[in-house]
């Protein structure tokens, strides 16, 4: 079987799985939501915060809710790696330095998991389990809290009130996270994934010598880092180790369970509104344009020009032969279209358009489906700005599922679209008035370029995988990208929750003749055109400096 047909069956099976999964799990996360019961141990838990599900909360009640839920997490995992060297279970390794910790703390709680060190040489048991994979599940919890809060701003009106920060947190992470964590978990296990307890071993070598490995509760971190769209890996290679990505059917099973809830959550939008075909039009612009990346990514890896590249079959540098390019192609897109940050290749050694497209993937504002709960309501966000340009070119004023999009809703959308470009762009600019990148870079020119920019690009969008060039373990990259990860996480945030919140508060509008509609394909392809002139028009001066200027050049 050649690699190409093997890349297109891998793809369809894919489909096969995430479609199988759309109904049931979109259906079950909108119950979710939806439900007023809350079950005995979700009780224990809001007993314990000293908090009242039941009690509704306006827009600014629930941002202060994720705020002061996420600043919390920040400082607990943040003194819990500068205690490391004392705790338990630390396999002998010292505690982390103050702004690694910061970044690292900063990473996982943005749901970013931006990893500047290596994992199997740094943090011990109790901080991978009781630190980091924690923050797997509530980060992951707090975006899909979000997200729903927009959607009630969309359904319910005459009320600014958006539902319970806290009862949505604890339903994410209770009834749906860890369920299906526990299956996959198992799944994992059954493919060849670790899941201990041990300490370092010694470990012989075919060339001579030894190498030291240590165990650790993997598969269980695996899932949930996949799932919840995080990304940190247990070790450096992160989803290209054995430990952690055995094999073929394990590498496909964790891109499904990366695309699975956000594509699903355009279903349970759809239940929440009150129109399947609303979730449906959300679904087919996040389709269309996954597929497309997805296709332009395979052509690009097999096509790789020149001689080293001719005889491996493709661009196979930087790639798992267990794997292909294939897989690795599928599977880079499905992390820089989500915020998941997982890899399974070097992204650094793509060709320079793949390399490129990786890039534009995380520019796009990761919607295609996007993150875990971020990903739909930027997507919700950009169907905002999409009937208001089509509002301008009819003469009419802009609706969309019943709500009018005038002044207010358009600057909340429009400072949502901007704070990310500025963070990337930004930070950019600095890193290359300064000495650090001339050291930090392994590459010079447009890939030295490219590197940078990936970086704050990963960071800002809250994506977390790297060029892997890039030596960014520094004050200076620990720092920025820290504050890049945490101010492009949670100020996009306030401006959903106010957005939300005007919402909330209006009257419906009844539906016209005149009215857009927005369950049409017209719309869907009005709303792939507006995310790809927007991001086009933000971030193409950029992009012809780094990969653009790079493949052409090949």
């Amino acid at each position: 079987m050649s690699p190409v047909l093997a890349g297109i069956l891998q793809l369809l099976a894919l489909v096969v799985a995430l479609g199988l999964s759309y109904r049931p799990l979109g259906d079950h996360m909108a119950k979710v939501y939806s439900s007023e019961k809350h079950y005995k141990p979700e009780k224990w838990i809001y007993k314990a915060i000293g908090t009242n599900p039941s009690v509704e909360m306006r827009w600014p009640a629930y941002l202060r809710g994720v705020l002061a839920f996420s600043a919390v997490s920040v400082l607990f995992l943040y003194l819990l790696q500068r205690v490391q060297g004392s705790l338990p279970g630390s396999l002998g390794f010292v505690s982390i330095d103050p702004d690694q910790a910061f970044n690292t703390a900063a990473s996982f709680v943005a749901n970013t998991n931006w990893q500047s060190y290596y994992g199997e040489q740094a943090m011990g048991h109790v901080v991978q389990t009781g630190g980091l994979a924690v923050q797997n599940f509530v980060s992951a919890a707090v975006g899909v809290a979000v997200a729903v809060a927009l959607v009630r701003g969309f359904a319910r009106s005459r009320t600014g009130e958006l539902g319970n920060f806290w009862a949505d947190l604890v339903r994410g992470v209770v009834r749906i996270l860890l369920p299906i964590s526990v299956i996959g978990a198992l799944v994992l296990v059954a493919c060849g994934a670790i899941q201990n307890f041990s300490g370092i071993h010694e470990v012989g070598q075919f060339t001579g010598g030894t190498q030291q490995w240590n165990g650790g509760a993997v598969a269980s971190q695996e899932v949930i880092k996949e799932l919840g769209t995080n990304g940190g890996g247990y070790f450096n290679a992160n989803s290209a180790h054995p430990f952690e990505n055995p094999n073929g059917l394990s590498n496909l099973f964790e891109i499904y369970l990366i695309l699975v809830i956000p594509f699903a959550l355009t279903r349970t939008f759809g239940r929440m509104v009150g129109s399947l075909k609303q979730g449906y039009a959300i679904l087919a612009t996040m389709v269309t344009i996954w597929l497309v990346f997805t296709g332009l990514m395979l052509w690009t890896e097999f096509a790789g020009r020149g001689p080293a590249f001719e005889l491996a079959g493709g661009a196979m540098e930087g790639k798992e032969t267990r794997f292909g390019i294939a897989a690795s192609a599928i599977f880079s897109v499905a992390t820089t279209l989500t915020s998941t940050g997982a890899v399974n290749s070097f992204h650094s050694s793509n060709t320079g358009f793949g390399g490129g497209i990786n890039l534009l993937g995380m520019q796009l504002g990761e919607i295609a489906p996007g993150g875990v709960g971020s990903g739909l309501y930027g997507m919700l966000i950009m169907a905002i700005i999409a009937v208001f340009l089509a509002g301008l070119m009819v003469g009419r004023t802009p609706e969309y599922l019943g709500k009018k999009i005038g002044t207010r809703e358009i600057k909340f959308a429009a400072c949502y679209i901007l704070v990310t470009p500025a963070l990337v762009l930004c930070f950019t600019a600095a890193s290359f008035v300064l000495d650090t990148p001339a050291n930090s870079m392994t590459n010079s020119g447009a890939h030295g370029f490219s590197e940078i920019l990936y970086a704050y690009t990963s960071g800002a969008n809250n994506n977390g995988s790297a060029f892997a060039g890039l030596n960014a373990d520094t004050q200076w990259f620990n720092s920025t990208i820290g504050i890049a990860m945490l101010l492009g996480r949670f100020l996009p945030m306030v401006f959903v929750l106010a957005l939300a919140g005007s919402l909330a508060e209006q009257t419906p509008v009844p539906e016209t003749e005149g009215t857009l509609r927005t369950e049409k394909p017209l719309f869907t392809g009005l709303l792939v055109g507006t995310i790809m002139i927007v991001t086009g028009l933000t971030y193409f001066p950029a992009l012809a400096l780094g990969p653009l200027a790079e493949g052409l050049a090949a």
